[in-house]
């Protein structure tokens, strides 16, 4: 099983960016996807972006498409969320997974993902 810690929330104002990291360690066979989850409070966890293992497919949710990127380095040791024009909508805990499921159109649910970090948290004020 792989371990996630997250790093890189904070406070930002509306319009401005944040990068969130997601630290990948431990054995990676059984997975081929990490996404990245928010969570605000009273709200369910829903899916923002997953990459896969090929690095080279990525489903985002429509709430972020052209603000958000993820990326990867190349010894797929962190994947990197790069978050820009944030709104205050974006508002939440932020947390990275990682699991193994078959690449479709969505981020997919949070129960199709077996490891979970801790969250960071990322508030965006007027």
């Amino acid at each position: 099983q792989v371990q996630l810690v997250e790093s890189g929330g904070g406070s930002v104002q509306a319009g401005g960016s944040l990068t969130l990291s997601c630290a990948i360690s431990g054995d990676r066979v059984m997975t081929n996807v990490v996404a990245w989850f928010r969570q605000a409070p009273g709200k369910e966890r829903e899916g923002v972006v997953a990459i896969y293992s090929t690095g080279d497919i990525t489903r985002y949710a429509d709430a972020v498409k052209g603000r958000f990127t993820v990326s990867e380095d190349d010894a797929g040791n962190t994947v990197y969320l790069q978050m820009h024009s944030l709104k205050l909508e974006d508002t939440a805990m932020y947390y990275c997974a990682a699991g193994r499921r078959h690449a479709s159109t969505s981020v997919g649910s949070p129960y199709d993902y077996n490891s979970w970090g801790q969250g960071t948290q990322v508030t965006v004020s007027s």
